[in-house]
Order: structure tokens, then sequence, then C-alpha cells
């Protein structure tokens, strides 16, 4: 599972925080702390700055959040460099495909649509996120996978229980299951993600599985394993990225090694 994810390094320059000048270290940090708003409060947000490295640390904004919180931004140094060597990300290792070119790969190997079942699981209402990808009306400019012919996309919406989905998912025979989650309040949305994965293994045969692919702005890309998903998509992603992953994933061009259908 999520073989085709790889990690790519940087070229080993070294790099520092920029502020005012080139190099100086300077960074800005904002955070909440649970203290009325006062000077003390100030004192505390420059304390907690300091410990964690920054030297020196200024209180350049305070805000009252309610009864008894402060929303703090600290400006200032840190002595800490970057080394890009020992930076890993997860590369697009696919290409991008035009929506023509993702209906004549599903056309050419699979021979039927590829159906794709989407929502929000667990409490999570917000569907900006799965409509992006799903609707026709898309992101950033582009139709979503609704748009492509060779697709049939069933979008179930917002607060769906992992039980449900695992049973519409059988029910239309899906071979990729997408699942958004912006909710994130104490790991919600890792938390979710688990029992999707899990019940998902319990429901299907290691060999017919869907491909499940989850995205969200809080999520980190290297964790498609951890999760136990084949898939992991952060902020920014757009339809063609991910119509053009399921191309890869399950209808793969002639003389690719990988099976076609849904794989484990």
């Amino acid at each position: 599972m999520a073989a085709e994810q790889k990690t790519a390094k940087g070229t080993g320059h070294l790099v520092r925080p920029y502020g005012d000048t080139t190099g100086d270290g300077m960074v800005q940090l904002s955070f909440t702390l649970p203290i009325a708003h006062s000077k003390a409060a100030e004192g505390a947000a420059a304390q907690l700055a300091h410990k964690m490295g920054m030297d020196p640390a200024l209180v350049v904004h305070s805000k009252p959040m309610g009864d008894g919180f402060t929303f703090f931004v600290v400006y200032g140094r840190v002595n800490h460099l970057v080394d890009l060597s020992q930076v890993e990300v997860v590369e697009r290792d696919y290409p991008l495909l035009t929506p023509k070119e993702v209906n004549a790969a599903v056309r050419r190997s699979l021979r039927r649509r590829l159906v794709v079942v989407g929502g929000c699981i667990g409490t999570d209402a917000h569907t900006v996120g799965i409509d992006a990808i799903l609707n026709i009306k898309g992101f950033a400019g582009e139709k979503g996978l609704e748009y492509y012919r060779e697709l049939k996309v069933v979008n179930l919406g917002a607060q769906v229980s992992v039980p449900d989905l695992v049973a519409r998912a059988q029910a239309e025979g899906a071979d990729a299951v997408l699942v958004s989650q912006v909710v994130t309040q104490r790991d919600a949305h890792l938390l979710n993600t688990r029992e999707m994965s899990a019940a998902f293994r319990e429901a299907y045969p290691a060999d017919r599985r869907p491909v499940l692919i989850v995205g969200g702005p809080r999520f980190d890309e290297t964790m498609a394993d951890e999760l136990g998903v084949d898939r992991v998509f952060s902020r920014g992603t757009t339809p063609a990225e991910v119509a053009s992953y399921l191309v890869h994933r399950l209808a793969p061009g002639p003389g690719s090694s990988k099976p076609v259908g849904r794989i484990a």
C-alpha cells in the first residue's frame, strides 16, 4: 500500500529565516494563552517565546479572545538553520493529465466508468473541500470530477458515518473512496481516518478494496502508511491532481506493470 509515495530530499543547502535583512533569522509566531489580557499576559507570551528559542522575542500584538484568553503575535530571532538535505516531502510521481486524457485512459484500461464515492465523515460538516474536488464547478479554475465523462461520482456530503460510507461504496462498486476532513480538534481527522481505513479492510478482501484517499488542510502527506490509506492530499490540491492520481492507480497506460482495477 502507498508504495508509489516517494520522498524527495533537497540539495543540502543550509538556509536561515529572513525577516528584515537576509539571514537575520527573524520569524513571526502567533498563539493563544489561557490568560486574561494584561501586561502579565504579554510577559508570559514573551517568556514562552524565549523558551522556544526566540531571542530577542517582542510581543508586537495582543488581543483578548473571550473571557480568560489572549491571542499574541511575537516577533523575534531564532538561531536554527534548515538543512534542505534533511527535508522529506511527497513528490507527485505521476503525470498531470487533462480531462480528455483521463477519460481516454479510463476507457482504454477499465472499459467502464471509474466509480468514485466521496464525503466528509464523522461530525465534519465542512463540505467545501470535497465539493471542490467532486462538484463540476471545481476549484482553482479546474472543473471537478463530475465533469469527467468516464468517472461516476457519488458525493455523500457531510457527516457521513463510516459504516454508511462502507455500505455505499459496496453498493456502488466503488473503485476509489475520497474523504475530506477539516475538523481537526483533538486530532479528530486522524482518528476518523484510521477508523475508516480499518472498516474498509474488515469489509473487503485485500485485492478488492477501493483505493482510499483522504484530504484536508491539516493532513501531513507523508502519513499515508500510518493512517492506512493509499494517498493523502493536503491544502491546495486540485481536481486534476486527484483525477490524474486515480488514473495512475486504477487505469495505468500500456506497458505499465501496475494492475488494472482495485488494488491493495
